[in-house]
This record gives structure tokens, C-alpha cells and sequence, in this order.
């Protein structure tokens, strides 16, 4: 079974997380929630509390298939901030693991701290501007060997089945859970 780990901070974007997890625990896809502090209980951007299975620090030595970092204004700041955060992302980027972030993760928490190394990828807004590191595409989802990077919001179900499918390569299943629970403009609701 494919393990992943998404990482949660004080000010996480709480949707973003909560559909990323939804959607690959659909898929049978292993899922450990980290609180990036001591406390499992972390806050996220519209003050909901979300408790974490684990702390990083207390899983600091696992090596996970992918790690998901999701956004929001404080909670990239406080993954950026985090020294445990940034070498957890080194060893895992090292080790060719799945690196995803989403919504402003990419810029604060990646391209702040050259973990893009001149890949491209997609972040919220203009925070690609202060990025030198990385080559921004405006794309809902961005692929570039290890990372997978999505722009927001808006596209978690397509940041999440980007994931499943590197993971699982099961097509199939991935679009059967799409087509139940995601709505393109096109489909019309059922």
C-alpha cells in the first residue's frame, strides 16, 4: 500500500488538506496526517481544529512515497519557518519521493528555500514573482519528475487524483471516484 504524509501548520487551508486526504483514502491510498509542532491538535486558516495522527518529529526518519504540503497564508509561512519541515522535504526530495505542494505551499515553502531547483511548477497568485528558483506555469496542475504542484483551491481534485494516479497508475478506479465526486464544467449534476 502506497504511504503519504501531509504536512499540517498553524493556518493550514483546511479544504485543501481535508479534500486531498478524502480523495486518496478513497483510493486506498494511506494517508498520515502530520502536525508540524508538538501538539497534535493544529488550527487551521478559518480557526477549525484538526487533529494530526502523528508530529513530524515524531516520524522524522520515515520515508513516505509522497508528501503533500497544503497552503494558506499563515500555514505556508509556518511550514517555511520550520527547519524540521524543510529537511523532512530534503530527504524526501533526495530519495525521488513525491513532493506536492499546493496553493501558495510552492512559492513560500519550496521557492523560498530552493527546493524547486529549476523545476517547473504552479502556485496561488503572484507569489511566483518573488520565486527565482523554480519555472512558473500557469497551469491548474503541474508535473515535473517528483513534483507535483497544484495552484489552489479550486483544482484539490485534480492536484489529489495527480498524486493517486503517480502513485497507482489505476486509472480506472481514479476516474470512476472523479466522475462520482467531481463535476466539470461540462458534466452536467447528476
Amino acid at each position: 500500500m502506497m504511504k503519504t504524509a501531509i504536512l499540517l501548520a498553524p493556518g493550514f487551508e483546511e479544504a485543501e488538506a481535508i479534500i486531498t486526504i478524502d480523495f486518496l483514502r478513497r483510493l486506498d491510498i494511506e494517508v498520515d496526517i502530520l502536525a508540524c509542532q508538538d501538539d497534535l491538535k493544529v488550527v487551521s486558516y478559518h480557526n477549525i481544529p484538526m487533529f494530526a495522527d502523528h508530529s513530524l518529529s515524531s516520524v522524522q526518519t520515515t520515508l513516505y512515497d509522497a508528501i503533500i504540503l497544503p497552503g494558506g497564508p499563515a500555514g505556508s509561512v509556518n511550514l517555511a519557518a520550520n527547519p524540521q519541515v524543510l529537511a523532512f522535504i530534503r530527504r524526501h526530495d533526495a530519495a525521488q519521493r513525491l513532493v506536492c505542494p499546493l496553493c501558495s505551499a510552492g512559492a513560500r515553502v519550496l521557492g523560498a528555500h530552493n527546493l524547486l531547483r529549476g523545476r517547473r511548477y504552479v502556485c496561488s497568485g503572484d507569489l511566483y514573482q518573488q520565486v527565482a528558483d523554480g519555472i512558473y506555469v500557469d497551469k491548474p496542475v503541474v508535473e515535473d519528475g517528483n513534483l507535483i504542484s497544484g495552484k489552489g483551491l479550486g483544482v484539490a481534485f485534480e492536484f489529489a487524483a495527480a498524486i493517486a494516479y503517480r502513485l497507482t497508475g489505476n486509472k480506472e478506479k481514479i476516474d470512476f471516484q472523479l466522475s462520482h465526486i467531481y463535476y466539470k464544467e461540462d458534466q452536467p449534476a447528476a
